[in-house]
């Protein structure tokens, strides 16, 4: 009898295990989180500021060059043991770019790194608030290479993709952050800003369906010119940093890192790469491993400085933003095409973001979305060509100070693949969701 009272329990145990954990399919249009956010963009679009004055601007870069005797963990790539550091091919930094218009201060901030960390992020919100800068004036991105500063996660999947927690780099990172977004900020000048794009489809491949219409192959750029002669080139596209493989044990910024480079020793005192749509997209380049990474960085930076050739700046762009709060599906780490591990065993995996922030920041008429994970190519295609009739020429990057996966079309969702399955935890509306909020948000610098 207590053989069979246990299997009884066990059985009832089971099935409500797996009954909880169905994928949701419920549309995204209908759910709460959805009608919340569309709630609160409402009560918070008149919040939007705009300007025409005279532009300020300022830039900084900061050396996030680790000690490899450390134990720097390597992050990036699906990893059992964690991959240290044994040496450094090419320097890290972080940099920032101040806009100032009038009384909007917008600061734009990227790492040579495989993302921006939430906890540390979290840690520089909270101390540049005391020093007059919030949330809503910054701007995150990060390069997304698999070859940089890893240790800063919190649970299994964390371990995973970023190495073995070290808490001593939390703080310093956080630190070097600070200083770049202080430094940018301080002593502005006047400025002038031109904002262009060019096609580069010969170094990016479609991983996920193989299709090369599906892809968004722009090179988009703005560049700033200081008063004193400075120059600062802010660039995103949008072709996985993976050119060196899961092997290299070497820091580097992969293809990112070698633009930069190229463009800093060919006059530019600040380059900036920002991960673009990411997701679904890999990097495609002469070469192996190291070769690859410069040939493809490289050969962008030399289209960037031939199709930049002919732009005409100007001092007093119109310039304006609006950052959102973003309430999300339910968090699912996934089992199976239609299991997810439950809610409180995905936070055990991995810490549930918080404070996600969608963010646009329009520089005359360009568009510029910073979201908070790796977009999807095709969706940033379609966002495009969608806001072109509207007038708005638009750049979709990611990594936006939290991380929130794969941000998919729901037509993908059930494909067995790493993108779709391991890296999808919101469910199959998370994409469509992110389009619409992304097209309502585009309609409040139409109107």
């Amino acid at each position: 009898m207590k053989s069979l009272n246990a299997r009884i329990l066990f059985l009832v145990f089971a099935i409500m295990l797996f009954s909880s954990c169905a994928v949701v399919k419920t549309p995204y249009f209908q759910a709460s989180y959805y009608k919340n956010t569309v709630n609160r963009l409402e009560d918070e679009k008149d919040s939007i500021k705009y300007s025409s004055d005279s532009l300020y601007a300022g830039f900084s870069k900061v050396s996030i060059t680790p000690d490899v005797s450390m134990n720097v963990p390597l992050a990036g790539y699906g990893q059992s043991k964690t991959r240290y550091a044994t040496g450094v091919h090419d320097s890290v930094f972080v940099r920032a770019a101040a806009l100032k218009s009038g009384g909007l201060l917008s600061v734009i901030v990227s790492a040579d790194m495989l993302l921006m960390p939430p906890d540390v992020i979290d840690t520089v919100i909270a101390r540049v608030k005391l020093k007059g800068i919030g949330r809503n004036q910054l701007f995150f991105s990060a390069t997304h290479t698999h070859s940089s500063i890893g240790g800063w996660g919190y649970g299994i999947l964390s371990k995973l993709i970023a190495g073995k927690q070290n808490p001593h780099i939390k703080e310093w990172l956080a630190e070097k952050i600070i200083t770049s977004v202080m430094t940018a900020s301080s002593g502005l000048q006047q400025a002038y800003i031109s904002t262009g794009s060019f096609s580069a489809p010969e170094f990016t491949l479609n991983r996920l369906t193989h299709i090369a219409d599906q892809l968004n192959t722009d090179f988009d750029y703005m560049i700033i010119t200081l008063k004193d002669g400075s120059r600062g080139v802010i660039g995103s596209y949008s072709a996985h940093a993976t050119t060196i493989g899961s092997s290299n044990t070497l820091v580097s910024g992969d293809y990112p890192g070698s633009w930069e480079r190229n463009l800093e020793n060919s006059g530019y005192d600040l380059a900036m790469f920002c991960g673009g749509s990411m997701a679904n997209q890999s990097p495609y380049g002469k070469g192996k491993v190291f070769e690859s990474a410069e040939f493809i960085g490289r050969s962008l930076a030399d289209s960037l400085l031939k199709n930049s050739a002919s732009d005409v700046p100007t001092g007093n762009p119109e310039q304006s933003s609006f950052s959102l709060k973003l309430d999300l599906p339910a968090y699912h780490m996934r089992m199976s095409k239609n299991c997810n591990f439950p809610t409180w065993l995905s936070r055990k995996m991995m810490a549930e973001p918080e404070n996600v922030m969608l963010q646009a920041l329009k520089i005359n008429n360009l568009i510029w979305f910073f979201t908070p994970g790796d977009f999807s190519g095709e969706a940033a295609l379609l966002l495009k060509k969608i806001l072109k009739g509207k007038g708005l020429d638009t750049v979709v990057s990611g990594y936006n100070g939290s991380y929130i996966g794969y941000i998919l079309p729901g037509k993908y969702f059930w494909l067995k693949h790493y993108e779709t399955r391991k890296m999808s935890w919101y469910g199959p509306g998370l994409g469509d969701y992110m389009m619409d909020i992304m097209e309502r948000m585009s309609n409040l610098f139409t109107h």
